[in-house]
């Protein structure tokens, strides 16, 4: 990642994170203490710099103009650095790109000296991750749900257990390679390194979640620009995961040929007077509607705008619940649904959802770290937070911190110098 040492105080580790989305390229970089507290979430998160730029070259998070999507990442990782006063070598990167897929399934081994051990545990991993990462996909994460001992599931740690056969129950996600690539080429044309690559889904539900609801049973909905993705969790674990190409573009781009405005208008207009149930719009206000071609303005009331927007945010919440009922998980949400990301702020939307899926919805503000929450007390940075979670989680392990070699650090410190240099000279 980086250090960063500042005068009269020890060196922490400072964490790039990097949400390549639809709309905006967001870059957080943070700095935590070394892990010495019990509990991550005890663990004290300072906030160094952020950097927010419009998109460019992506489509529902997928690359498709190299040039556009690299400039608008160094954007974003300039302001962050600039506004950190320090430079990352590497982030931790979000993804929705690459047909995310989620897959159950078991995986087993012989246990060769009888008694389980880490080796026989390893074994499985490495069978299963063999058996995902075919037919040009990659795992982007996968977790472990319970083991099997002889046949015998819903086993926790079956380490110094007897037995002749260990088996695990897992969950895995992947994507496509090619779409992976070329995001991963992005990030190193910004003179950057892709540390770890986290689904999208899964860093959302990861902040926006509580332990209870994980145990339980939750649906995390994270509404973006471009896209809509989906964790299911249970019992701590992913059950089931997707993303949907559907989001709050479509919203917007409804409004617009609806209104006939121009698109930055109709965002606008959703952003502020927006709402997904047109019960709750008003019908006496007025707003001014600019037109398009040199049409004239028109008046509108909030209820018109809710009566375009009602139909399409539904539509989103009904493919989600489909998606869900087809996996088999629409009786695990014993917790309810929780709602991330920027379409999750549109006003109704909660309520919609919860006569869509006809159970309990909250908003997803994320939680779980202190000194993160003042600084992005918001579901649309659910996916930043979710990141900084598994970051903590990764270099908690033993051998999870990954240090850079002098030579890179000169090399990307140089390449960054000269970005500076053309960018104010």
């Amino acid at each position: 990642m980086s250090r960063n040492i500042g005068p009269g105080r020890r060196a922490d580790d400072v964490i790039g994170l990097l949400d390549i989305g639809t709309s905006k390229v967001v870059c957080v970089i943070v700095s935590v203490p070394q892990l010495r507290a019990a509990s991550l979430r005890q663990v004290e998160v300072r906030v160094l710099g952020s950097g927010v730029c419009t998109s460019r070259g992506l489509r529902r998070g997928t690359v498709f103009e190299r040039g556009e999507a690299e400039q608008a990442v160094r954007e974003a990782v300039a302001q962050a650095e600039r506004k950190a006063c320090t430079a990352v070598e590497s982030v931790l990167a979000a993804v929705a790109c690459g047909r995310l897929r989620s897959s159950t399934f078991t995986a087993d081994t012989n246990i060769e000296g009888l008694v389980v051990e880490a080796a026989d545990i390893e074994r499985v991993m490495a069978a299963a991750r063999k058996h995902v990462e075919r037919d040009g996909r990659a795992l982007l994460h996968m977790n472990c749900i319970s083991y099997r001992l002889d046949g015998t599931g819903g086993i926790g740690d079956p380490h110094g257990l007897a037995g002749r056969t260990l088996g695990a129950d897992l969950h895995a996600v992947t994507a496509d390679e090619a779409p992976l690539r070329n995001l991963v080429h992005v990030v190193e044309r910004a003179y950057l390194s892709a540390s770890s690559l986290v689904p999208v889904p899964y860093a959302s539900a990861l902040a926006a979640t509580t332990g209870e609801e994980r145990h339980l049973g939750v649906l995390c909905l994270d509404i973006g620009a471009g896209t809509t993705s989906c964790t299911v969790l249970q019992s701590d674990a992913i059950r089931h995961t997707a993303v949907l190409p559907v989001g709050g573009g479509h919203v917007t781009n409804d409004l617009a040929a609806a209104l006939r405005t121009p698109f930055a208008e109709a965002e606008r207009l959703k952003q502020r007077c927006g709402s997904a149930v047109v019960q709750a719009a008003s019908a006496d206000l007025s707003i001014e509607v600019p037109g398009i071609g040199g049409r004239a303005a028109q008046k509108l009331s909030p209820r018109a705008l809710a009566m375009v927007i009602e139909p399409r945010a539904e539509e989103m919440l009904a493919l989600v619940r489909s998606e869900i009922e087809r996996a088999g998980c629409d009786g695990l949400l014993t917790a309810g649904v929780v709602l991330t990301g920027g379409g999750a702020v549109l006003g109704g939307m909660s309520e919609l959802a919860e006569r869509v899926f006809r159970t309990p919805v909250r908003l997803g503000v994320p939680l779980h770290l202190s000194g993160l929450v003042d600084a992005v007390a918001s579901p649309m940075y659910a996916t930043a937070v979710g990141l900084v979670l598994h970051g903590l989680k990764r270099y908690a392990q033993p051998g999870g911190r990954k240090g850079s070699t002098a030579q890179g650090t000169m090399e990307r410190a140089r390449h960054r110098m000269l970005e500076w240099l053309r960018e104010f000279f």
